[in-house]
């Protein structure tokens, strides 16, 4: 292979050049493919195929990102000057302070990420190439140029290349060029003036098989793409989450109230006369203490912990801010093969027109199903493996495959037996669309005229046997004249021959996990390609109360407004396509449920990704695994049972995180700055407030392994920010009150500056680290045990908080021992602070009824 930049520029043009050029300037074997040791060799030139090669985010990036803070870097610019004044041992103290609260949230970010990406590689988008003569299956990231990759229904295009060979290629490409409709690929060259959407030899990244299969040769990879540098132009952003939206409607409201108490703070500091380098750092530092700084780190130690034991249930998460829609979910819209079914579909038997078994109908739809070289699907193997017949005599002359608009597949065979050679084709798919195309019938030996009559008979067979559980597909063929190639045009005048029945029983016990699933407030909606007898069947047969299907025709019949009135109501979306199956998603979205889609077919891929929770299996086509949120590695409604669960209590830690931060921070810092005030001195000194900060945090920094109310876990919950502002209102004030009792109780006592601050800096940590076990659940705090983890964190801080007036280290953060008497005093108050608590808490929570 010549060097990058040499085979880009001779390949600018690429789509006008012919596959034997192309192949000799990228040195690529079309027969045999790339080498395993020219492959890595391409690998290192051109790196990872991803569209930002940034992706994964360094060690040292995430340790600058904790400095990102405007109040951090606020702070740490007064520190500067503090340090220009000879301030130097206060400058350096909260350097370390601020330092170490970095180091926190580093380490817990950085071994989330980690952990996190560990996890997204156990489910990756594979691509089937030919490397060494042979085979194989390979992970997208590592396709190069000069790779030859086999297509197919269902695959995603990994790279810009060059259609080698095709077989009714079509290709989803609107991500491109807008296109609505699949764009057909063949191998030939097209002028260096044709658009994109005209280059019909050219297959783009990003973009996936929708019919047919083919052969591609591999130009250009990751950033050199088109949609590569569309995204580096565009700087393409994941749509936010409903969780990060809350997160960023929180950081809204806090950042108004701590720039109201910075100003009004700073302001009357001056006006009293103090120091104004010494009132800027209080009004800094009490900002910070107000500030939930490690909730960036809470959050994703909340989410890397719940990835990972998702994954040992079964789960991989692909999007790490998608497992609280995961938990707030509370619509689920599925197929119900191979989730309420067991997925494995059996041939129950092939009939004629009569409904009498038939030998010649389960000849012709096997040979279909054997010869078609589109997909693999369930049904085509269910015949196969029925029963095994000699085709030997039946060779492909041309074939359609499978589209969801036509929903059949006709391939043309010639017979070259012994005794005859004659040309037909034959049609199987879902019996309306096969009646369609049918003008006859074969009954009783003879072709006779499909009249209304008998249309009605093979109709009143369809619907008893789709009533009884049956998928039902039929069969038809016609002779083709040898002049003739076969195409759509071709699938007209068809002669009926019969049916297939198929069968697909429900999984043991899945009753009581759509039992569990209602009872955790997640409703389940049926969408199905199936006709709606069989779903409605399906359903009842496993428990679920049916009282409204709407089928694709009932939907093309609705207008937005009607459906929107309509889609809540219905249980079975039946009969639909991959358009229709998005707007069913998008009309529940717009009724303000959180929807999730389970899909695991190309037809599945727009729903997967308008969906809020994306869900699909590792045994899913590419397309629609790349747009999942969630992969399960078991398709069973268990394990997403237990996502849901575990998505509740990740989004419970994080809230638990932010009432302590938003309630307790704010009370001491309310105190502190009401009382500086109307001391003579700074109630506490900056590093004293920081130091507050840091151990108040370190209990907090577990609270994602916390256990979670079960009562909690029954309901799906959403951000609420006027319900977070309320709860901060009522348990603030609370908190301020019992740190005015101690500020009458130091000033009762006489207490000099060092006694005061000390007594001050004790009793805030105590009680913010006693409260959190009032807080931290809605139950008595006697009837859900804290995790180990928090409770001994917790214990450690209180007794360093004890230890440090009397340590060494003591004087330098300017506190002073204790007399016991005060001691005692404070651990009273602080009591009292914890009854109040759990007594508050009570009464404000009477009030919810979730």
């Amino acid at each position: 292979m010549k060097t990058e930049g040499s085979w880009k520029e001779e390949l600018a043009e690429y789509w006008t050049m012919p596959v034997e050029a192309l192949a000799n300037v990228l040195g690529a074997n079309i027969a045999r493919g790339l080498s395993e040791s020219e492959a890595l060799e391409r690998l290192k030139l051109v790196g990872l195929n991803r569209l930002d090669a940034k992706k994964r985010f360094s060690a040292f990036s995430i340790f600058l990102s904790q400095f990102k803070s405007p109040i951090i870097i606020i702070l740490l610019f007064a520190t500067v000057v503090s340090a220009v004044v000879q301030s130097f041992a206060d400058s350096a103290i909260i350097l370390t302070i601020v330092f170490l609260s970095a180091v926190l949230g580093f380490f817990e970010e950085y071994s989330a990420n980690n952990a996190v990406e560990k996890l997204q590689r156990r489910v990756s988008v594979q691509c089937k190439v030919i490397r060494e003569g042979r085979e194989q299956f390979i992970p997208m990231e590592e396709i190069v140029p000069g790779d030859v990759v086999l297509l197919s229904v269902g695959s995603l295009i990994p790279g810009d290349g060059i259609v080698i060979e095709s077989n009714g290629l079509f290709v989803n490409q609107a991500i491109i060029t807008g296109e609505d409709f699949p764009a057909e690929k063949k191998p030939e060259t097209t002028n260096a003036q044709s658009s994109l959407s005209e280059r019909k030899n050219t297959v783009f990244m990003g973009t996936s098989v929708a019919n047919g299969s083919g052969k591609m040769l591999v130009i250009a990879t990751g950033r050199d793409t088109i949609l590569g540098q569309i995204a580096h132009r565009l700087r393409i952003r994941p749509l936010t989450t409903e969780f990060e939206r809350g997160i960023q409607r929180l950081g809204y409201f806090l950042s108004e109230i701590m720039l109201i108490l910075v100003l009004g703070i700073f302001i009357l500091n001056v006006v009293f006369k103090r120091s104004v380098l010494d009132s800027l750092l209080f009004s800094v530092a009490l900002a910070v203490g107000l500030t939930p700084q490690l909730l960036p780190a809470i959050i994703v130690t909340n989410l890397s912990k719940g990835s990972k034991l998702m994954g040992k249930a079964g789960v991989v998460v692909r999007r790490l801010a998608a497992i609280e829609n995961f938990g707030s979910m509370n619509v689920l819209c599925m197929d119900k093969t191979g989730t309420i079914t067991k997925g494995t579909v059996e041939l129950e038997g092939a009939y004629d027109a009569d409904g009498k078994p038939s030998d010649l109908v389960f000849k012709e739809a096997y040979t279909n199903a054997k010869l078609q070289a589109g997909f693999v699907n369930p049904l085509d193997e269910a015949i196969a493996s029925a029963r095994q017949l000699d085709i030997s005599d039946f060779q492909k002359i041309g074939e359609v495959p499978y589209d969801f608009e036509r929903k059949r597949l006709t391939i043309a065979v010639q017979e070259n037996s012994a005794t005859t050679k004659t040309s037909y084709i034959i049609t199987k798919g879902a019996l309306e669309n096969v009646l369609e195309i049918s003008s006859s019938i074969h009954k009783d030996g003879k072709i006779l005229p499909l009249d209304q009559a008998k249309l009605d008979g093979i109709l009143a067979l369809y619907r008893t046997w789709s009533e009884q559980g049956f998928r039902v597909i039929g069969v038809a063929r016609k002779d083709l004249a040898p002049d003739i190639t076969c195409s759509k045009e071709c699938e007209k005048d068809m002669i009926f021959i019969g049916f297939l029945r198929f069968f697909d029983p429900p999984k043991e016990g899945i009753e009581d996990v759509l039992l569990e699933l209602k009872e955790l407030g997640v409703n389940l909606k049926i969408i199905t390609g199936d006709n709606r007898f069989v779903a409605a069947h399906v359903a009842s047969s496993v428990g679920l109360k049916v009282t409204k299907i709407l089928s694709g025709k009932d939907l093309d019949a609705l207008s937005d407004e009607a459906l929107l009135r309509m889609a809540e109501a219905a249980e079975i979306f039946a009969e639909v396509d991959p358009r229709q199956k998005q707007r069913i998603v998008i009309t529940l979205k717009r009724m303000g449920n959180v929807v999730g889609f389970m899909g695991d077919g190309v037809n599945d891929a727009l729903a997967l990704h308008s969906a809020d929770v994306g869900i699909s299996v590792d045994s899913a086509a590419d397309v629609a695994k790349d747009a999942a949120d969630f992969v399960l590695l078991e398709k069973d409604l268990k394990v997403l049972k237990d996502g849901v669960i575990q998505g509740r209590h990740i989004f419970a830690n994080t809230l638990k995180y932010v009432f302590m931060a938003t309630s307790a921070n704010f009370g001491n810092m309310f105190s502190m700055a009401v009382a500086s005030i109307f001391l003579p001195f700074l109630p506490l000194l900056p590093k004293q407030i920081l130091l507050i900060n840091l151990l108040t945090d370190l209990p907090e920094m577990t609270i994602a392994y916390d256990r979670v109310d079960q009562t909690y876990i029954k309901a799906p919950h959403r951000w609420d920010i006027g319900f977070i502002r309320r709860f901060m209102v009522t348990f603030g004030p609370l908190s301020s009150i019992f740190d005015f009792a101690t500020f009458g109780l130091l000033l009762l006592t006489k207490a000099n500056q060092v006694l005061f601050r000390t007594g001050w800096f004790v009793e805030s940590v105590l009680s913010a680290a006693t409260v959190i076990f009032a807080l931290r659940t809605r139950l008595p705090f006697y009837r859900n045990s804290p995790a180990k983890s928090l409770l001994l964190v917790s214990i450690c801080v209180m007794v360093f908080v004890l230890w440090l007036p009397y340590s060494s280290v003591g004087p330098i953060m300017g506190f002073g021992p204790l007399p016991l008497y005060l001691i005692v005093a404070i651990c009273v108050i602080v009591m009292a602070y914890f009854s109040s608590a759990e007594l508050m808490k009570r009464i404000f929570y009477s009030h919810r009824k979730d």
